[in-house]
């Protein structure tokens, strides 16, 4: 009796998760397949607001691609929070090999709030001069003509976000195992949304928002103190009659993880965060882990051809969701050259998934955190460090030279 009833909870996923996989096929197609018209005449000045943390082999090009951007008026804000950061130097490389940009170093030395990277930006965002504000993580590169490309849907005055979704893709196979999930796991399930009942939240690795939308949810201060700030940047946005608008620009972004804890802390601070966010869309999720269903269905059930024929079905549904929309319309170098290795990433996602469902407790930038139900972050052992206690003003302006 009990295996009957386990054999029917884990067939019902890898029914759902071949109807996900296709609608998301449909989705991506519905999406690529709509060009974006650029207007040269719109072309309003946007400031870029990045904060940065760290550096690795690829921060200078991911820094400079915004640097070459083909509009014709934009500035660049650059915030650290330590001097001695090794960012700085790289920053400061930065400003001479492009002197026709206004780029600019702020040093930001205080802690404003238990998000690191928005008191950062907090700190810079009084000294951007233009009506649009472009929030991107410090690890993206984009192409030359995003900028243009993102701006597009502000012409219309009730749009006050245009977030995109990006493509990940780093060295080792841990940093390809996450950039496979990101492609083929967790930009098909925003595709879908986005199909569903279009986007009311943001996406971290770029969002352009209006700055008057953005004064009417209380400035970045309102999301200084949660985990999911791009998530809440467009969603509070939305809710403030705002429409989100997903860009067609898919930005890149560099993935440096050091082995599978790394992973893991990653996934369950993203797990755990959403599912404070949207309780009951995480739970949902587990009816699109087909893959790993598919196995518990048959070790459950037994071997039969009608087992076989489930497992077949179900995998041949993610193998070719992961091809098309991962590969073919993402161009996701971890989806073209790594599809073999999907089963294994959706068992490993799956495993982090269920630890999700449990726990508060998450790991980010070295410090611990726990996650109140409203989603704000908790320090656990201290505040974050308030460095402007450190140093001088003297020395945070010299550094910023």
């Amino acid at each position: 009796m009990l295996s009957s009833v386990l054999s029917f909870l884990f067939l019902i996923p890898c029914i759902t998760s071949v109807g996900f996989g296709l609608f998301s096929i449909r989705s991506a197609a519905a999406f690529f397949s709509k060009k974006d018209r650029v207007d040269p005449s719109f072309a309003p000045p946007v400031s870029v607001l990045r904060s940065v943390c760290g550096v690795d082999a690829g921060t200078y090009e991911n820094l400079a691609s915004f640097c070459r951007q083909d509009y014709p008026q934009f500035q660049i804000l650059l915030a650290v929070h330590d001097p001695q950061d090794p960012a700085v130097p790289v920053i400061r490389r930065l400003i001479r090999d492009f002197p026709q940009v206004d780029i600019q170093l702020f040093l930001c030395p205080r802690a404003l709030g238990t998000n690191p990277k928005v008191s950062n930006l907090m700190q810079v965002e009084s000294k951007a001069r233009h009506p649009f504000l472009l929030v991107c993580d410090s690890d993206v590169r984009v192409e030359q003509d995003t900028l243009r490309r993102v701006v597009q849907p502000m012409v219309d005055p009730k749009v006050g976000a245009v977030t995109c979704m990006c493509r990940s893709q780093g060295g080792g196979w841990v940093s390809t195992l996450e950039a496979l999930r990101e492609a083929t796991e967790f930009c098909p399930g925003v595709l879908a949304a986005h199909r569903l009942e279009g986007i009311q939240f943001g996406l971290g690795a770029a969002i352009l928002v209006r700055r008057t939308a953005l004064e009417r949810i209380g400035g970045l201060a309102s999301i200084a103190d949660y985990l999911a700030d791009d998530f809440l940047l467009g969603n509070r946005i939305a809710h403030a009659g705002y429409s989100v608008v997903l860009s067609g620009a898919v930005v890149d972004h560099g993935l440096s993880l050091d082995g599978l804890r790394s992973l893991a802390q990653r996934q369950l601070r993203w797990n755990r965060g959403i599912r404070v966010c949207r309780p009951w869309g995480y739970r949902g999720l587990v009816f699109t882990y087909g893959v790993p269903m598919s196995m518990l269905f048959l070790a459950v059930s037994g071997v039969s051809a009608f087992t076989l024929s489930v497992l077949a079905m179900t995998w041949t549904a993610r193998l070719g969701m992961a091809r098309v929309v991962g590969g073919r319309w993402l161009k996701a170098p971890a989806a073209r050259r790594f599809l073999w290795l999907v089963p294994v990433q959706d068992t490993l996602s799956f495993a982090l998934w269920c630890a999700g469902l449990f726990g508060r407790t998450i790991r980010w930038r070295g410090r611990v955190f726990r996650l109140a139900d409203s989603g704000k972050l908790i320090p656990v052992g201290g505040q974050a460090p308030d460095l402007s206690t450190l140093y001088d003003d003297a020395t945070v302006a010299a550094a910023a030279q």
